[in-house]
């Protein structure tokens, strides 16, 4: 039967439907080899998180403009505190660079995006968050199985429950992992028998960097370079499904954006997060460990630029096109729907611009004579919409 949600009917009635759904849920998890003093521990005293719902069901209209959240992201103050932080855990954050390959500046610019050095790793019980999610039950397996996973750090002991605290939807720690990546991936760094990553920073560092090298990261390649594109790029060839070699893309004519010889880089593809209009970027397997992280290009991009600027190299040269806003949510789903109107299928109206939305952008852009670089502007608007 639904398991209802946080908002129907009397309070009474939600915190009794959310009792029952623990109970449930105990033997699910005693079922998957959770002990009874964890599950007692953990699930004492559970309660509702009424914001982790709201979170989880909203959908904001609005989206910012990349280069608005890079410059938040990649502020003067966060480079020099970051620059601060890695001088200050030097010899820890070189120790995990050495042991799995991921750059120390790296390190500290995931830590400085993910929770601004520790200062915002967030306060709400992890374990309250999940079972709120899994009753809520949008997501409901899927919390579930964080919620065991959460369970099993306190079976072994890494954690205790008052110190187990994150963001609404269960992100723990400096670097913000789940309960199942903290399983598969979180590492003691300090020898402590532990693995800590709210307080010890040996902890933080090196489970920070074997999920990185566990998601692929090369230690013999950058991140990627800001690159120029030479004239008459097709800039539909700037597709994260189309890769190959930097010495390939350097024989088309591609520059570092000095004019200089491109990084050594298998895999790479040409990105243009804000269209022709803005900044080109050469991104290879590097790029796509970042995604791995966090499945956002806006945030793999921050933490690039972040590392870049921690370890005194430049920031991005080109201009952002800001005179040109971002598409709404509504505005993407007219968009979608006056692609598909037109014969260009984007899939489902839904306000989420993916990649077969791109792709029927792009396939209109070509039969107007437009760049295909599949960016959405206020202006490819007007063109899709019905005619008054």
């Amino acid at each position: 039967m639904p398991s209802g949600t946080p908002q129907e009917g009397s309070a009474a009635s939600t915190e009794q439907r959310f009792a029952e759904w623990l109970a449930r849920f105990r033997e699910s998890a005693r079922a998957a080899g959770i002990d009874e003093a964890t599950l007692d521990t953990g699930l004492a005293g559970v309660r509702l998180q009424h914001r982790a719902v709201v979170a989880d069901r909203s959908q904001p209209e609005f989206t910012r403009a990349l280069w608005d959240y890079l410059d938040a992201a990649v502020s003067p103050q966060r480079v020099s505190i970051g620059q601060q932080k890695l001088a200050e855990w030097r010899a820890e954050a070189d120790a995990a660079s050495a042991r799995y390959g991921v750059p120390a500046p790296v390190l500290v610019a995931v830590w400085g995006i993910e929770s601004n050095y520790g200062r915002n790793h967030g306060d709400v019980p992890v374990i309250d968050a999940l079972a709120t999610l899994g009753f809520e039950g949008r997501r409901e397996a899927w919390a579930k199985g964080e919620l065991i996973a959460a369970l099993r750090i306190l079976q072994n002991k890494d954690i205790d429950r008052a110190h187990m605290v994150g963001s609404w939807a269960g992100a723990m720690g400096q670097t913000q992992f789940m309960p199942s990546s903290f399983l598969a991936y979180a590492v003691d760094g300090d020898g402590d028998g532990r693995r800590d990553i709210w307080g010890s920073m040996p902890d933080v560092l090196a489970s920070t960097a074997n999920y990185l090298a566990r998601a692929g990261w090369q230690a013999q390649e950058p991140w990627g370079a800001e690159v120029r594109l030479p004239a008459g790029f097709d800039p539909a060839r700037a597709d994260a499904a189309l890769r190959q070699s930097a010495a390939q893309w350097a024989t088309e004519g591609v520059t570092a954006i000095d004019g200089g010889a491109l990084p050594a880089m298998a895999d790479a593809a040409i990105l243009l997060p804000a269209g022709v209009r803005g900044p080109a970027f050469l991104v290879g397997r590097n790029h796509r460990a970042l995604l791995r992280y966090n499945n956002s290009t806006s945030y793999a991009l921050a933490v690039s630029l972040l590392s870049q600027r921690i370890a005194g190299g430049p920031s991005v040269q080109a201009g952002w096109p800001r005179d040109q806003r971002p598409l709404s949510r509504s505005e993407v789903q007219a968009l979608q729907a006056g692609l598909n109107r037109l014969g260009f299928d984007s899939g489902a109206a839904d306000g989420q611009f993916g990649p077969a939305t791109r792709q029927a952008l792009r396939a209109f852009q070509r039969s107007q004579g437009l760049p295909a670089d599949g960016h959405p502007t206020p202006a490819l608007l007007q063109r899709v919409l019905p005619s008054p």
